[in-house]
């Protein structure tokens, strides 16, 4: 059996570490599970990660409880079929998909999960993110996989439901090291109905619009899309994508209370930049979450700077037996995976 250390990574350490068990079928034991956070231990979101996974692989599992900082899991091999899984209130329903998102690779029938929570909060990728940044990149490697959305699910009350759709792939590797040029912009503005009088969506897409056609950049808005929803929360979503010959940069920002909509466009167009100027063929969600792609299929991947979030990963997938690798060129910082 593995025997692992989660004290020096949170919780996506943690559900990375059930994909690679799932994909590997290699029995792992986890101490000191979110040993650096301030509550350290299991939180309801990565138990419902943890149950999910243990679902589809029909796993042994010893601590699964709420608090618990050391796990022990025996996967059998992934399964397909249809799964449901609550997490809770706002609990991120994109970083639960990303736990089961590369099964697919090891599937012989399609698999659909059925989660509720939140959809688009803090310290997670957004949905829109997800669907529009993250799986259209991955079905260029030949993934098989999409997500419908039922419902939109904002901090704090969450209530959100989404179905992750996977069909059994093998993906191609990642060349993601030279983006090319900029191509076109696209920019998503989302917010709940209470907003609309106040016309909060078309403020957001108006603002990044400007804020691009003032940048440096020599892109063109070829989407400018708004939409109000139904949430239980009041809230609102701006995404701004990039995308180039090679590669997509996406950078979402959330509205707060207070937080005039122009201030939320401001934040995500920000953030575009800011990876845009390093020269990277990623952002920094898909930096991290590109290294079980890179692991499993191979290739290069240029991010905009190692995180914390990277450099626990790559030694992860390594006690795992992948190989993944972090380069310094003279073009910048390049994951590298050999399968």
């Amino acid at each position: 059996m593995l025997e692992l250390d989660g004290g020096d990574g949170g919780g996506q350490l943690f559900r990375s570490a059930l994909t690679l068990s799932a994909l590997t079928t290699t029995d792992f034991e986890m101490e000191n599970i979110r040993g650096s956070r301030p509550e350290p231990g299991l939180k309801p979101q990565h138990l419902t990660a943890l149950q999910t996974v243990a679902d589809i692989t029909n796993a042994s599992v010893e601590g699964a409880e709420v608090g618990e900082s050391t796990i022990t899991f025996e996967p059998a091999e992934p399964t397909g079929g249809h799964y449901e899984a609550a997490i809770g209130t706002a609990g991120s329903v994109t970083l639960l998909f990303d736990a089961v998102l590369p099964i697919a690779s090891a599937l012989d029938r399609p698999l659909s999960l059925t989660a509720t929570g939140g959809t688009s909060v803090a310290w997670s990728p957004s949905m829109p993110w997800y669907r529009r940044v993250k799986l259209p990149l991955l079905r260029r490697s030949a993934l098989q996989a999409a997500v419908d959305v039922e419902r939109t699910g904002l901090y704090p009350a969450g209530g959100g439901q989404a179905t992750l759709s996977l069909a059994p792939s093998t993906p191609s590797a990642l060349h993601l090291r030279d983006r090319g040029q900029p191509e076109r912009a696209r920019i998503h503005s989302t917010a709940t109905t209470d907003l609309a009088d106040s016309d909060v969506a078309e403020r957001q897409a108006k603002q990044a619009c400007q804020r691009l056609a003032a940048s440096d950049v020599d892109i063109e808005v070829t989407e400018r899309a708004t939409r109000y929803v139904s949430a239980d929360s009041t809230g609102t979503v701006a995404l701004v994508v990039l995308a180039y010959e090679n590669g997509v940069i996406g950078a979402d920002a959330l509205g707060e209370p207070g937080k005039p909509a122009e201030d939320v466009a401001d934040d995500a167009v920000d953030a575009a930049l800011t990876a845009h100027e390093t020269g990277a063929a990623v952002d920094g969600h898909l930096a991290d979450q590109l290294i079980p792609w890179l692991a499993t299929v191979g290739g290069e991947v240029r991010i905009p700077r190692v995180t914390d979030h990277v450099e626990t990963h790559v030694d992860l997938f390594d006690a795992f037996g992948f190989d993944v690798r972090i380069g310094r060129t003279d073009d910048g910082t390049v994951l590298l995976g050999e399968p």
